[in-house]
């Protein structure tokens, strides 16, 4: 009998209404710190801090919780980032010369960061500058002059122009150019060498009309920019490298090429100095860096700070990264981890003060963010409530923890709290501190555990939108390393100069790379955890409230007990340290399990109810009993040809021949399978029912699609043996009438292998008195293999209604809904190209999903999530969320394995992001889009962190033409990772500009493009173009100019403020 399978055309209304409330996406918040960072600046009225980066994104931060993020449309670096204080208002000069205005702009009760204005110097002015290059015209420094809403640009040139800031227009008419300042020099200082480009603009706090200008050549002038004159000239002849306005105005402090600073003094009766009051090279008397920035305040106190980047000596510390501070007789070389990008002080900017009394310096480095607190006696580091470097060790793995107890996470502060030296030294809080945050605070606690090359496991708090540092285990004191761990960067000379002093926690360096953790597991309610390495190294851990000194018991298990004939050639196994070890308080370790070959550890898990921990590598997996210390169980899963699984990743002994040879078995295994494949004799009776199934379909029914055919994999293939994922269950698999606790585990090869465990604590429990006090044993009870062998990359098991099982002590301390164990279990095994649900005890396949036949793509990451509908607030549903190997995230019924919904999250080409992604229960993810930044989502239209803050600005204009003057044009979202579009007001670059055809043709060129087309596909519609969009193809729809004008009127006039669709 033949059959048909078919399904309705269309959807049902009521369960697309149901997936809407249930599920979306969203990208919401980058955690970290910002990859490649170029400038920074301060706001000090707001307490509001900005980054740039070299990909072109803006992020400003405040208090925790109050993030901006912007993205300029054009990939480039941001040169420098300018405030207008206390007005919420940016300025970003591009490396390709262009200037951009960013706003902090209230709507709705949040504030939203938008470009509003852009502007391009030009190349050419009105005076004669026929033979200049472009560069003569390159900006070097921006200053803003708050006052009259004035920007000072500085360029190559030796050029000064003027920008008006509410418009970013061009003021030629104020231009400064050299000519001007050559005439007021002296004779023989005119007649030398040119002035070169404009290194620095300062303004006077108090006068806002006098300006200092600083030159390459090492001239230093005071122009008075509203009589446009020259008040002040200092001659100076050392290569300029920066200036600093002391606050009164009677000293200028410069700092040059050579390593030199120097004090200027302004005098009211010369207005010519040639000869500077004081000048001191700090490291010399040897030659020396160049001081590239250097900052004077003074205190009420007395002391005056002067600090400076740079003017190390070049000989012995030229690779040194360093910031010096100085006050009184007090030196202090601040040794830091990588390039010092900028720094800044948070201090008293208000006029009417006498003192700038600093609270705090704040250094942007490349790779960190250090800050100071200068008004606590030894100037400690203040702890970053954000902007953490995620990356101080190379991130090996990560997970999540949902739903964290009060007491667990009290305990976890408290520890992190004794490890922070700063806490001790009583440091000041975090000065940044603008903005209001507007989100909730979350209804759980969730914790974020990354591994790191160095052996060390970071816990961070994923609560909210600051990720937070709450406490680091390093497991790297527990072996006996190759190379001792050397502060080389620490030890100065015997003379203790320079005085340095070693801030920051970055150290990509790791002493041996077997330490690096490869799984981390947590049992959140009785504080055990597992971290497994790279050298084989299981350790499991309890957390202790106290410092300890104790011994670990160490433990071997050989996975190749039973197979002969193989050799390892990878990297020896670490050497524990012997005998009484410290342990401070916090995670402490019980024992030691080490496998055998000491491969690297593929899978782990933890089940702290029966006191037992499994783990497995690329040779087999094996059950360990930590209560009583003994193994359980050793299980090699290794194929007779499965050469390289010998060979570890640290292995440099690969041999090529070998590689090359498998390759081409594999080709010539393939073309022959093809080739003599036997021919099906009822092939033509099939393909002829084929085509009567299409005939008789009616017209609202449809086929279901056609599968793509997929070759099954080799038996002997590469590394098949390695165990992907391993799982603990309750469940029934001896018969349907008795349940008991089960290990699972999946292979690389398509294998899974379940055994029946005999746990007396359990026995115990229940009354049974066959193992009361015996040791935990292991029976194999069932094995599968998949057909097509694909990788197994989860396994699961689902109660009665269908539910996965609840966690250990979750159901018997009655933290969670204890599982139906009277309908039938069903197991779900989530192999690389399918899901399949499979009935228990019997293990007979209930229901499947071929993702891989269907979609074309395989499966990366899997994990059960709940989710809540926004509109009634005590419905959720439980799905299997996916994420492929292009990127792409779908989300699945469970057990039913109906297809919902499928997003686009990560791009297809950023591997490392998709390998890092990890689910939460409740919806969410991360993954990272950097090497120091994880991108958080969320596929949850009810469980979303992202920021809502406000700012409270104070305007000094009239604010209603931002919305008068509007241009809607696509913005990025995202400053890495997958962009999504945003329509975001745009005032014109010019008021004088023509609102008639050309912008509408520039306008439809922008949306037609290929790359706004990209940005503009959703999850479930694809949008594509072929061949090239022009003037011609659209000349029918732009119309006249005056048409153009009266469509733009009716636009502004049928919205009275501009509607800007923001995802942050």
């Amino acid at each position: 009998m033949m059959k048909f399978r078919f399904r309705r055309q269309g959807a049902d209304p009521q369960r697309e209404k149901l997936k809407q409330e249930l599920f979306a996406f969203h990208k919401t918040v980058e955690h970290g710190f910002p990859n490649q960072p170029s400038a920074l600046a301060f706001d000090s009225e707001l307490r509001i801090m900005a980054i740039g980066t070299r990909n072109g994104a803006v992020k400003i931060y405040g208090a925790p919780g109050v993030e901006f993020t912007g993205l300029h449309r054009d990939v480039a670096t941001v040169v420098q980032l300018h405030f207008l204080p206390g007005q919420g208002r940016l300025l970003s000069l591009l490396d390709d010369n262009s200037l951009h205005l960013w706003e902090i702009i209230p709507r709705d009760g949040c504030a939203h960061l938008e470009e509003t204005l852009s502007f391009q110097p030009p190349t050419r002015l009105g005076f004669d500058t026929a033979s200049a290059s472009p560069s003569f015209f390159r900006v070097t420094v921006v200053l803003l002059v708050a006052a009259n809403s004035r920007a000072a640009l500085g360029t190559e040139g030796s050029n000064v122009f003027f920008v008006d800031m509410d418009t970013l227009t061009l003021l030629e008419t104020e231009t400064l150019g050299p000519d001007e300042i050559l005439r007021s020099l002296p004779e023989d200082y005119r007649c030398g060498k040119a002035l070169g480009p404009v290194e620095s603009l300062q303004g006077h706090l108090q006068d806002p009309t006098r300006i200092l200008i600083g030159y390459s050549r090492g001239l230093v002038v005071i122009w008075n920019h509203d009589a446009r004159c020259v008040d002040h000239i200092f001659l100076g002849n050392q290569q300029l490298e920066s200036l600093c306005w002391e606050r009164s105005g009677n000293t200028v402090v410069s700092s040059h090429s050579d390593g030199s600073y120097a004090f200027w003094p302004v005098d009211s009766s010369s207005s010519l100095v040639s000869q500077p009051n004081i000048v001191t090279t700090p490291y010399g008397p040897f030659p020396c860096k160049a001081i590239n920035k250097i900052l004077w305040r003074n205190c009420d106190t007395g002391g005056h700070f002067l600090i400076f980047s740079g003017g190390m000596p070049r000989a012995s510390y030229g690779d040194r990264h360093c910031v010096s501070v100085l006050q009184a007789e007090t030196l202090v070389t601040l040794d830091l981890t990588s390039r010092v990008i900028d720094f800044f002080t948070v201090h008293s900017t208000r006029p009417e003060d006498e003192f700038d009394n600093p609270q705090a310096l704040a250094v942007l480095l490349e790779e960190e963010l250090v800050v100071l607190d200068l008004q606590t006696p030894g100037w400690p580091a203040v702890p970053a409530p954000y902007l953490a470097p995620l990356h101080s060790s190379a991130i090996t793995c990560s997970a999540h923890v949902a739903n964290v107890p009060a007491k667990l996470w009290a305990r976890l502060v408290s520890s992190g709290d004794q490890q922070s030296p700063q806490t001790a030294l009583g440091a000041s809080s975090w000065p940044i501190t603008g903005g209001r945050n507007l989100a909730q605070e979350p209804s759980q606690r969730g914790l974020l555990l990354t591994g790191h090359e160095d052996g060390s496991v970071r816990f961070w708090d994923a609560s909210g939108v600051a990720l937070q540092p709450l406490y680091k285990l390093s497991t790297a004191a527990l072996f006996q390393t190759d190379l001792e761990h050397t502060d080389s960067l620490g030890q100065a000379a015997e003379d203790d100069w320079p005085p340095f002093r070693k801030v920051g926690c970055f150290d990509p360096y790791s002493d041996d790379p077997r330490l690096g953790v490869q799984k981390v597991a947590l049992c959140k309610y009785t504080a055990q955890m597992v971290v497994a390495g790279t050298a084989g190294q299981v350790l499991v851990l309890e957390l202790n409230d106290v410092p300890a000194e104790q011994e670990v018991s160490v433990a071997s298990v050989d996975l190749l007990q039973d197979r002969e004939g193989f050799t390892w050639k990878g990297h020896d196994r670490l050497s524990p340290s012997t005998g009484l070890l410290p342990w401070p308080p916090g995670f402490q370790p019980r024992v030691l399990v080490q496998c055998l070959p000491p491969a690297a550890v593929t899978a782990v898990t933890l089940h702290t109810e029966w006191g037992l921990v499994a783990f497995g590598t690329s040779h087999g997996f094996g059950l360990f009993d930590y209560q009583r210390k003994s193994p359980v169980l050793a299980r090699c899963t290794l194929h007779p040809n499965d050469s390289l699984a010998m060979e570890g990743p640290l292995s440099r002994v690969k041999s090529l021949k070998k590689s090359l040879r498998q390759s081409f078995r594999r080709i010539r295994k393939s073309r022959v399978s093809s080739k003599k494949r036997p021919v099906n004799a009822n092939s033509k009776v099939q393909e002829a029912n084929a085509q009567l199934a299409e005939q008789a379909c009616p017209p609202d029914v449809e086929v279901a699609p056609v599968q793509r055919r997929i070759e099954p994999r080799s038996a002997d293939d590469s590394l098949s043996g390695v165990v992907r994922c391993l799982y603990f269950a309750d469940t029934f698999l001896r018969d349907a009438a008795h349940h008991g606790p089960t290990l699972w585990a999946g292979t690389n090869s398509g294998s899974v292998f379940a055994y029946a465990l005999e746990v007396p604590a359990v026995a115990a429990a229940t009354g049974s008195e066959k193992w009361p006090e015996g040791a935990v044993e292991a029976v194999l009870g069932k094995e599968v293999q998949l057909m097509h062998r694909a990788p197994v990359v989860a396994i699961a098991v689902l109660d009665g209604r269908g539910h996965p099982l609840p966690e250990p002590y979750e159901a018997s301390q009655d933290l969670a809904q204890a599982p139906d164990m009277q309908g039938g279990h069903a197991v779900l095994i989530a192999s690389e190209e399918q899901f399949k649900v499979f009935t228990l005890p019997k293990v007979s396949a209930k229901t499947k999903f071929k993702l891989t036949a269907h979609e074309g793509c395989r499966v990366r990451k899997v994990a059960l999530a709940t989710f809540a509908s926004v509109a009634c607030e005590n419905y959720t549903e439980t799905c299997l969320a996916c994420l492929t190997n292009l990127g792409d995230v779908h989300i699945f019924s469970v057990p039913g394995l109906r297809p919902q919904v499928h997003y686009s999250c990560i791009r297809k080409e950023d591997i490392s992001g998709i390998a890092s992604c990890v689910f939460t229960r409740h919806g969410q993810g991360f993954y990272l889009i950097s090497p120091s930044e994880f991108e958080r989502f969320s596929l949850s239209a009810r469980n979303i962190t992202e920021p809502v803050c406000s700012l409270d600005i104070h305007w000094p204009r009239d604010t209603t033409h931002v919305s008068s003057r509007l241009q809607e044009l696509p913005k990025l979202s995202q400053a890495n990772g997958t962009p999504s579009i945003i329509l975001v007001s745009r005032r014109s670059p010019s008021p004088a500009r023509s609102k008639g055809a050309g912008d509408m043709l520039e306008l439809l060129e922008t949306t037609l493009s290929p790359t706004c087309m990209d940005l503009a596909s959703s999850a479930n519609t694809t949008l594509n173009m072929t061949g090239d969009v022009t003037v011609e193809d659209i000349k029918d729809f732009v119309g006249s100019p005056e048409e153009s004008q009266q469509h733009m009127r009716s636009m502004v006039q049928d919205r009275a403020s501009a509607y800007t669709f923001l995802i942050q």
